[in-house]
Parts: structure tokens; sequence; C-alpha cells
């Protein structure tokens, strides 16, 4: 074996776990940003900076696109719009990793929908207990869920599955991360009129202007090109199972930067979206090769 084959493993999981902990924590540095411009001008302003470094790095040939091309990329861009948005409404409300093993619900949900199998149904049960578990949490801890929030973190389940659907579909359309870069500048288009107020914010305020940039670097363009990376050199499996540490990451990061603490029963709880995540991640391999990566193995992560 090729040393440098040996160590592509490694490289890849390093890759995921960097953009887990780059997420985490674009999203806890996006959360300090809530109070000065709201979670959708926060969310507005990440995508159209994400989408204008997107647009100078890949320069998409969009002049020789279809309509059917268009129609794929423009979709993409609606789901990513709706999955982030929501998910920004939902860690506006409630802490960070109770928020994204919520959100875990949906590529879960779209797992066992879309293999049918025995198995995908009780890791999914798994998920379900879980998020039980915080709803228990949330009525009789001393730190109760915002409903409106746990609200949120669902629909954002929701647009999780609908942008890995999404994405699958643009991604078979348009070569290369074309469909990635408009989909950004559609998402961004989407939620002006929030991002207007936002942008005029952060002009006058320097140290606004720079969580912002960190944000978008934090939460977009650094972890969805580690993950594409890391797509390059891991299988599906390994892939998913590294993802499904998330909610694990993002309870650091509420607790590191946003001083979010977690209960006994909270904690349990997310460990029960993890092994269901992980679980879908293992059986979900043994399709073989040459089928499309499942819903755990896209960058798909807000």
């Amino acid at each position: 074996m090729h040393p440098n084959t040996a160590r592509r493993p490694l490289a890849g999981a390093a890759l995921v776990f960097g953009s887990c902990v780059s997420l985490s924590f674009g999203a806890a540095i996006a959360a300090q940003l809530f109070p000065a411009l709201g979670a959708w001008g926060v969310t507005a302003l990440r995508l159209s900076i994400a989408a204008l470094v997107m647009l100078l790095v890949v320069r998409p040939a969009v002049r020789r696109w279809d309509r059917r091309q268009w129609r794929a990329a423009i979709l993409f861009g609606l789901t990513l719009a709706g999955m982030n948005g929501a998910f920004y409404a939902a860690i506006e409300r409630i802490p960070l990793g109770p928020a994204v093993a919520i959100e875990f619900l949906g590529p879960l949900v779209l797992a066992a929908v879309l293999t049918r199998r025995l198995s995908d149904a009780g890791w999914l049960g798994l998920a379900v207990v879980g998020i039980g578990l915080l709803g228990v949490d949330g009525m009789l801890g001393a730190d109760p869920l915002d409903p409106i929030g746990v609200g949120f973190a669902l629909i954002a389940a929701m647009f999780w599955a609908l942008y890995i659907r999404a994405s699958a579909h643009a991604g078979s359309a348009i070569p290369g991360n074309g469909a990635l870069a408009v989909a950004f500048v559609v998402a961004a288009l989407v939620l002006t009129p929030a991002g207007v107020p936002a942008g005029v914010a952060v002009v006058a305020d320097p140290a606004l202007l720079i969580l912002a940039l960190l944000t978008a670097l934090l939460g977009s363009v650094i972890p969805y090109s580690l993950e594409l990376a890391a797509l390059r050199r891991l299988p599906q499996r390994v892939f998913g199972i590294l993802l499904s540490l998330e909610p694990a990451t993002a309870s650091l990061a509420g607790w590191l930067v946003l001083g979010q603490s977690a209960s006994a029963l909270r904690l349990v709880a997310i460990v029960c979206v993890i092994a269901a995540s992980v679980g879908v991640s293992v059986v979900g391999s043994r399709q073989g090769r040459g089928h499309e990566a499942g819903p755990l193995s896209d960058p798909a992560t807000p």
C-alpha cells in the first residue's frame, strides 16, 4: 500500500472533525450577534458573505446552464435559506446542543424513508426517544426549552431533509461546485429583507462586521470545503459516523463560547441522537459501492 493512501482515512477524519468544530463554533459566534442583528439578519449576512466568497472562488459557468440546471440550483438555494434561517431562529431561543440534536431528525427520518429497513426504523426510534428526553428535560428541568425554539429546530430538520434531496439533484445536474455557489446567492437573495438592515448595522460597527465575517467563514465557507474534501478520502460509513458527532461539538461550543450548561438528562438525550446517527451510517454503508451518498453523507449541516 502506498503510504499516502494509508494516511487518507486519518486525513479525512481530521477534515470532518474540523468541519464539525467549525460549524459549531461558527453558530456559537453567530449567537452573539443575535441581540444586535436578529437571527434572520445574521443568517442573511452569513449567506451573503459566503455567496461572495464562493462566486469568487468557483466562478460558475451559469451562461451554459439550461432551464433544468437553473431550476435545480434555485430549489437548492431555497432549501438552503430555509434550513439556515430556521436553525438560527432556533438557537436564538434554545441552547446549541439540543437544537442540533433536534435538527438531526431531518436526515434520520429521510434515511428511514429512503431505505425502508427495519433496522433504520429502530435507529429512528432511538432518536425519537432522545428528542422525547429533551422534551421532558425542557418541561421539568431547571432550564426549560423554549417551545418556539424547538419548533424552529423541527422546521430546520424538515428543511435539512429537503436540502439533502435538492443538493443531490443539483449535484447530478450541475458539475463541480457551481450549484453550491449559486445556491448561496439564491438563499442570500431570499433573505434580503432581513439582510439589508443587518448589513447597514455591521457597516456602522466594525466589531459586528468582524463577527459576521467569522460567522460566514466558520459557518459556511470552511466547513463546506472541509466536508467536500473529506468525502474524497472517506467511505460513506466513516463520514456519517464522524458527522454524527456534531451534537456533541455543538454542546461543547455552546458551553465554551456562550456559557450554556446541560443537565444529565439533556446529555443522555444528545447521546441517543448521536447513537442513532451512527447506527444509520453504519447500516447504510452496507448497500454497497456505487449507491448515492446517504443522508448523513451530504455537507448539509448549517
